[in-house]
């Protein structure tokens, strides 16, 4: 196909984000509305990703553009998909017209907010205008160079969005904060700023470490290939023809500093502490752009680069980096249940959720890492929507805090059934979505390791602790004073919510749609990393000559029984 469809999808939102940005101050309804046209648009190019993508096809990557970009540095515009990409093109795609939507009035000047639409008492505080073209073309900004970083095939391309996108990330969490505010406003301010720091400094330190691992992988190919290369297929392929040789040594350095910048951005335990803040003190828009779509960078980039570049590498770190995913996964539930912050709460949930997905990866069976894809998409959904409709009960009250809830399914009843249903996903209750890939994680987990498997459920019963709880202090019980006039949800936050809801219903009963994309992918990458599904004991009780129950028949044995 002629057309660069791949440079499209990414191009549309960043086209997008400079005409919001240029749009006249007075004109923010216009801006609003044209960003959100620029996200229709990429929505419906990662529409056509997903119907020209051909599931099993010959070659790992599909749809693929490949120009010399800086040939003396061996560098070159590289992009292509796997089903892994596809569907998390597809989420990030999906998500933005949402979080456009959502925030619809999150940028607007204080006065014009706190009017019709937010039943807040923002309306009293002083009037703070607010650049409402900056804040959406920040968010497009920011999808233009998520999408190039699935994309992305050369690692020196994948590394500039990776970085890239901390910068309008940064003032997202810095500039737009939340109008709910724990404390006094200016007490806020210095919250929001910390936040936004603390997001950067511990990015960029990943990214450095990051840097300089990319260009020691570019020194050994330039010494052994005789040209340098960033090329993420022909570093592979030279691999496995025996022409590129790392060294034990050096492969386990280029690991380290590649998979220390993607635990970051996932986060894992115990470089997730910048994720709390910023999601707390973020708008609940920009708390879903962080978790449910940047931070799936650094997940997909562990499957893409991590496992691919560095496969006995990955194999030498497996058993560190599941001590690391358990303990995120208990560390995060545990902490969210003693949680008194609704956004807080989430963060923390994500944390444990994140660990599931890096738990599944380097489980290394098949099960184990379409279950982690399919958990990157789902828990993506979920958190959109447990975090929007919270984000819409937020802005009601004015309150974070969730013992200034109570009684709210008495006054605004579909408000609490979506909270709800939105929670029950995060819990993976059967029939939603995220059940069906926390399922997978923890099987393919523990047929090859499973006391690691058996203390990651307990990841499960936590979950259900902390959102049960959440959900009847916030929504059961007396209704308090300060909420008996909150208005249920309206038309505009219905829009929102509704797809998000009838994806996790839909997922959740009929996975298939993303299961045939995934699982050719992910026996590619099992096949680099050159692992294979454990065998299971075979009983053969009933065969004559078998071997006694339990164990598998010695092959003289199997045969006679043939």
């Amino acid at each position: 196909m002629s057309f660069p469809l791949l440079t499209a999808t990414a191009a549309v939102p960043a086209i997008g984000a400079i005409a919001t940005a240029a749009v006249p101050a007075a004109k923010r309804t216009a801006a609003k509305w044209l960003a959100l046209a620029f996200s229709l648009v990429t929505f419906a190019l990662a529409l056509v990703i997903a119907f020209r993508f051909v599931p099993g096809a010959k070659g790992p990557y599909q749809l693929t553009e490949s120009h010399a970009w800086i040939r003396d540095f061996g560098v070159r515009y590289e992009l292509g998909v796997d089903g892994i990409a596809v569907a998390l093109i597809a989420l990030t795609a999906l998500l933005i017209p949402f979080v456009i939507l959502a925030g619809w009035h999150d940028a607007d000047p204080l006065e014009e907010t706190a009017a019709p639409d937010s039943g807040s008492a923002a309306g009293n505080r002083r009037n703070s205008w607010r650049p409402t073209q900056g804040f959406f073309a920040l968010i497009l900004a920011v999808e233009a160079m998520v999408i190039l970083s699935f994309e992305a095939t050369d690692v020196f391309l994948f590394y500039i969005f990776f970085e890239a996108m901390l910068i309008p990330m940064y003032f997202l969490i810095g500039g737009f904060g939340d109008r709910a505010h724990v404390h006094g406003e200016e007490q806020a301010a210095t919250q929001r700023s910390y936040a936004a720091v603390k997001f950067l400094l511990y990015n960029l330190v990943g990214g450095l470490i990051m840097l300089a691992a990319v260009i020691g992988l570019y020194a050994v190919t330039a010494d052994q290939l005789g040209t340098g290369t960033f090329s993420l297929q022909q570093i592979v392929e030279a691999r496995a023809a025996g022409k590129l040789e790392l060294g034990t040594g050096t492969e386990r350095l280029l690991f380290l500093g590649f998979f220390f910048a993607f635990a970051v951005k996932a986060p894992l335990w115990p470089l997730h502490t910048w994720l709390p803040n910023a999601m707390g003190e973020a708008t609940a828009p920009v708390a879903v752009l962080i978790t449910a779509v940047v931070d799936k960078v650094g997940t997909f980039a562990m499957l893409r680069f991590c496992l691919q570049l560095f496969p006995g590498a990955s194999r030498w770190a497996t058993p560190a980096i599941l001590v690391l995913a358990l303990i995120s996964i208990v560390y995060g539930a545990l902490l969210a249940v003693g949680q008194r912050d609704i956004k807080r709460l989430i963060a923390y949930a994500s944390i444990s959720h994140f660990g599931f997905i890096i738990l599944g990866i380097f489980a290394m069976t098949t099960q184990g890492q379409s279950g982690a894809t399919l958990y990157m998409v789902n828990h993506g959904i979920s958190t959109a929507a447990l975090m929007l409709v919270a984000g819409f009960l937020i802005s009601r009250r004015g309150s974070r805090l969730i013992a200034d809830y109570g009684g709210v399914q008495k006054v605004a009843p579909v408000l609490a059934g979506t909270f709800l249903v939105g929670g029950l996903a995060t819990l993976s209750l059967p029939g939603l979505a995220p059940f069906v890939s926390e399922f997978l994680v923890l099987v393919g987990t523990f047929s090859r390791y499973p006391v690691i498997g058996i203390i990651a459920t307990l990841g499960i019963v936590l979950a259900a602790l902390y959102v049960l709880v959440l959900y009847q202090r916030t929504m059961t019980g007396p209704v308090k004073a300060e909420v008996r006039s909150m208005p249920d949800l309206r038309v505009r936050e219905l829009v929102v919510v509704a797809p998000l809801i009838a994806l996790l219903l839909f997922l959740g009963v009929y996975p298939k749609p993303l299961t045939d994309i995934v699982n050719p992918a992910v026996g590619h990458t099992l096949s680099v990393v050159d692992k294979k599904d454990p065998k299971p004991a075979v009983q053969v009780d009933a065969v004559p000559g078998g071997a006694r129950h339990g164990h598998a028949a010695p092959d003289q044995d199997v045969e006679a029984a043939k």
